[in-house]
């Protein structure tokens, strides 16, 4: 019997991996991308000493550790067991095909970040005792804040506590005949009851994270036994501020019959410690409940969980990143090959949740965006796409895109700082950004803010033509692999309802537009560069009948042209991986899914729907309001934002008069010249029944409002344009009754303006009479999850039928 051993912290050395990273360039490329800069530099150069801080430690030795794991499978035939030591659990685990690369290295990464945080504490190795030596050693001065962190060996132990306790431990130590101790390098008190907030924090995160069973038996730090096929989380939750078990582990191979290892490590600490017990005698035997089994090791018997481990936590729930299912472009095969069964014909595991679902659309679409189903939630105007919205998707492993279209930049930029805060989204939220030509300043003030909170995902709605403050966000970062290909580590999912607007974003940025954002300042070379080469948008969402600004599309036949027009780009621009293609609107039930699917979509993307849930940004009396919706319930109206240009958005009809005023405000403005030009009984009706005051009073409210936000120009220049102020009186009565539902004002409630589509009465009709038709219990992830599991059965009974 054969176990591959992984090393942990401690291993790592400057130049570690170089004849790996050649070899697999498309780990690479993932790895350059989740840590924002280039592996192999960190590892064969140590810029900054780097490689030896936590956060940069543990990534960087993961991908190490994964690469020569991906050659010796690619070589040869798996092990019958695995093991890693601490931070090399995580490769035993990757090899076991718990996940997949890059969800493996968010994983890591964010472990190091956590513990990287830690300060104040400090490691000390000690050889020549055993663990209850050691004990009594730490008894006899005193320490009872130490922990024994790593059992190593039935001779060298590993204690952990604050950096004063630690030393005085070092002296008493360095007084006791036949022992000697060697202090560590690091910063934190690991794997001691110090880490326990750390560990708190990083549970948190698991429970966005989906794992498989093994495939392997991987033995745990915690436990010295094999990890559970549902408890994985657990374990490695507790592992930050549990003791490592590695002497306990090693017997564990042992007794299973393992006579052969390898390690996977720069430097070799680990094959030394599995000599060193090899050569132990067996122990002997005791049983365990249940009549297994167990082997006895010094210091981990009564009494050490009690002073070393926390209590366990409840098992995960939520999930996260699912790995490319075989066969998809990227990782390669000799990667691909970590995590499978070493017997050909065994199964693939079905992952955790819904398999069919989560293999709809885009396998890599999914890998890319971190999520389980290839699942997007639209944004929505005015943070009705709320914080609490979007963070509960990024928990649940999906996106969603906060609602920034009219907000001001202090109102988005706290959204942004509080999503950014929150545990467990690992990324996995973006910002709309909404065009709007009438106040180019206003775009470029949002990018720039953007861009300083380190927002990475941009949903781009209502633009007509690329800008280049979009160009700029897609593009800040950009850069070439190791290898030369281009890479960009913002994405920008583009809303479009025209073959031509898609087009441009599925073209790289005009070259005179990268060469005058690199005169201004805006784009580095090497970022313009990278840009020569890749789509605006890798991702094009068709956008068909919906409640957005819409040109009443018919996704039937704008999803397959725009998925031939993808195809056809692709070959043109000799990109490296293929334009994806998405769609939005009318996407209230499963069959409707199933049909985007069907068209060719590549990912959906919900809206109504959501707008209907606890975490929406609106008030319950909308709530109430779309939650009685039927199919024909809803109507066009003008769109505030380009009410001149008559471009039109779809709002609720139902119980509310917005449409009809609205279409009658429109109407008037395009035949007639002015307020002044307008009869005694349509003046009347206007401030009675939409402006709820006088001309007047309107007026003044209205300069205000565009005085306070930088354009006093407008209404200088409708003192001299009598259309162009009747233009911005009209338009103030889309603003207050945008508001007026959000806040639900009950007095305005005739003016309320709801944008939704058809989708919400859709839905309301599909989950009648179930769980879900009240309005409270429609959390976000579970409409998603209803949707996509509901779209793979509809398929799969479909195909059944007709087959």
């Amino acid at each position: 019997m054969r176990a591959w051993l992984f090393a942990g912290q401690g291993a790592q050395r400057a130049g570690m991996g170089e004849r790996l990273f050649d070899r697999f360039p498309e780990y690479v490329a993932i790895a350059d991308r989740v840590l924002g800069e280039p592996v192999r530099a960190l590892c064969l150069d140590d810029p900054d000493g780097r490689l030896n801080r936590t956060r940069w430690t543990q990534p960087a030795l993961y991908v190490v550790n994964a690469l020569a794991c991906a050659e010796a499978l690619a070589e040869g035939p798996a092990p019958d067991f695995l093991a890693g030591h601490s931070l090399g659990e995580y490769n035993a685990l990757l090899a076991a095909g718990c996940f997949d690369f890059e969800t493996g290295l968010r994983i890591v990464k964010r472990r190091g970040e956590l513990m990287g945080e830690a300060d104040g504490g400090a490691m000390l190795a000690v050889l020549g005792l055993p663990p209850d030596g050691v004990r009594a050693l730490l008894d006899r001065c005193g320490a009872t804040d130490v922990d024994l962190a790593n059992l190593n060996t039935a001779t060298q132990v590993v204690v952990s506590g604050p950096a004063e306790a630690v030393k005085a431990v070092q002296t008493e130590v360095r007084a006791t005949a036949g022992a000697r101790c060697v202090p560590l390098a690091t910063s934190g008190a690991f794997h001691s009851r110090h880490m326990r907030p750390a560990q708190e924090r990083f549970a948190a995160f698991l429970d966005t994270v989906e794992f498989r069973p093994p495939r392997i038996p991987v033995i745990a730090n915690v436990t010295a036994r094999p990890h559970p096929p549902d408890g994985v989380a657990d374990l490695l939750a507790r592992q930050i501020a549990a003791p490592v078990r590695w002497h306990e582990s090693l017997r564990e191979l042992i007794r299973r019959g393992v006579t052969e290892t390898r390690e996977f490590g720069p430097r070799p600490m680990l094959r030394p410690m599995w000599d060193s017990v090899a050569a132990e005698p067996a122990p002997p035997a005791q049983r365990r409940p249940g009549g297994t089994a167990a082997t006895s090791v010094p210091g981990t018997g009564p009494g050490t969980e009690a002073r070393t481990a926390p209590p366990a936590r409840p098992a995960p729930a939520g999930g996260a990143p699912h790995p490319p299912p075989a066969g998809t472009a990227s990782p390669p095969a000799a990667i691909t090959a970590i995590g499978r069964t070493p017997r050909a014909a065994a199964p693939e595991p079905e992952p955790v949740g819904d398999p069919a679902a989560a293999r709809l659309g885009s396998a890599e679409f999914r890998h890319d965006h971190g999520l389980r189903y290839a699942y997007l939630a639209g944004s929505m105007f005015r943070g009705v796409s709320s914080v609490d919205l979007v963070a509960r998707l990024g928990r649940a492993g999906l996106k969603g895109y906060f609602g920034a279209g009219g907000l001001d930049l202090e109102t988005v930029g706290k959204a942004v700082t509080e999503l950014a805060r929150t545990p467990g989204l690992d990324g996995r939220y973006g910002v709309n950004l909404l065009h709007d030509l009438t106040r180019p300043g206003a775009e470029r003030a949002l990018v720039d803010l953007l861009l300083r909170h380190g927002v990475r995902h941009v949903e781009a709605a209502a633009f007509t033509a690329v800008t280049p403050d979009l160009v700029r966000f897609r593009f800040h970062g950009a850069h070439r692999a190791a290898d030369g290909t281009p890479a960009a580590v913002r994405t920008v999912v583009a809303k479009c309802s025209r073959p031509e607007v898609a087009a441009q974003f599925m073209a790289p940025p005009a070259p005179e537009l990268l060469d005058r954002l690199v005169a201004e300042g805006a784009l580095t070379t090497a970022e313009a560069d990278a840009a020569r080469a890749l789509p605006v948008a890798q991702d094009v969402c068709v956008e068909g009948d919906s409640a957005g600004h819409t040109d009443g599309g018919v996704s039937l036949a704008l999803v397959p042209t725009t998925v031939a027009l993808a195809a056809r780009l692709t070959e043109r621009y000799g990109y490296a991986r293929r334009l994806r293609v998405g769609a939005c609107g009318g996407l209230g039930t499963p069959e409707a899914v199933a049909a985007a699917f069907v068209l060719g979509a590549d990912f959906v993307v919900t809206g109504s729907v959501n707008q209907c849930s606890p975490q929406a940004g609106t008030s319950d009396a909308v709530k109430h309001l779309l939650a009685a919706l039927d199919v024909q319930d809803t109507a066009y109206a003008p769109a505030g934002d380009l009410f001149e240009l008559g471009s039109r958005v779809q709002v609720v009809r139902k119980g509310t008069l917005f449409a009809a005023r609205a279409n009658k405000l429109y109407q008037l403005y395009r035949t007639h010249t002015g307020l002044d030009d307008l009869d005694g009984p349509t003046l009347a009706w206007l401030e009675r029944d939409c402006l709820r005051a006088s001309l007047d009073q309107v007026w003044k409210q209205t300069c205000a409002y565009y005085r306070d936000t930088g354009r006093a120009h407008e209404t200088e220049r409708a003192e001299r344009d009598p259309k162009h102020r009747m233009a911005l009186v009209f338009k103030s009565y889309f603003a207050r009754t945008n508001r007026a539902a959000q806040e639900g004002d009950p007095a305005e409630r005739a003016n309320y303006q709801v944008h939704c589509g058809p989708a919400a009465g859709a839905f309301n009709r599909c989950v009648g009479g179930t769980a879900l038709e009240p309005w409270p219990e429609r959390h976000v992830e579970r409409i998603a999850d209803l949707l996509m599991t509901g779209a793979a059965r509809v398929l799969s009974d479909r195909l059944a039928a007709y087959a």
